[in-house]
């Protein structure tokens, strides 16, 4: 239906295929949380996006593992720029946080991690993996519980089909 205004974006969101398509080819996202002082908080960390959750990883002494204890609700942001998609597709997760530091988790994780960061399999991508494995390393997985997405060539074509409709485009 086309718009004259922006006010409601809510039907823009992404179809669910080009979401997944996202999270596959994405590697970075903002991870946000809530501190003491209730003033969130959020920073990039390279993600691997497995079984429809997000798994990253911190060290122990890190804010947003003790922020994370006291209450796991996270929300994690990822942008299509910079993949095969383009710009101005967005992905808000809003989730639960589980913390892990099982060894079983951690194999898994790291050379997923190394291979993500560095793509060429070899020493350097080894290396990776085994700089990760230290003894106050924590793997993160985030359940996502809501999405809000966004479209932004969808918002533009119902643009250019209302500005037609009114005349000011041909």
């Amino acid at each position: 239906m086309p718009q004259f205004n922006y006010d409601d974006v809510t039907e823009y969101g992404l179809d669910p295929e080009v979401r997944e398509e996202i999270l596959q080819k994405q590697i970075e996202c903002t991870f946000i949380w809530g501190p003491k002082d209730h003033w969130a908080v959020g920073v990039l960390m390279t993600y691997i996006w497995k079984d429809g959750r997000f798994w990253v990883s911190a060290t122990s002494q890190r804010k947003r593992i003790a922020a994370i204890r006291r209450d796991p609700r996270v929300s994690i942001v990822v942008s299509s720029h910079g993949t095969d998609l383009g710009p101005a597709k967005g992905i808000t997760a809003k989730g639960r946080a589980i913390i892990h530091d099982d060894q079983e988790t951690k194999d898994w994780f790291y050379p997923a991690c190394a291979a993500v960061n560095i793509p060429t399999p070899g020493k350097l991508q080894d290396a990776f993996a085994q700089m990760m494995d230290t003894e106050r390393r924590l793997v993160i997985e985030v359940v996502p519980e809501k999405w809000i997405t966004f479209d932004a060539t969808k918002m533009m074509m119902a643009s250019i089909e209302a500005w037609k409709k009114e005349g000011i485009l041909d």
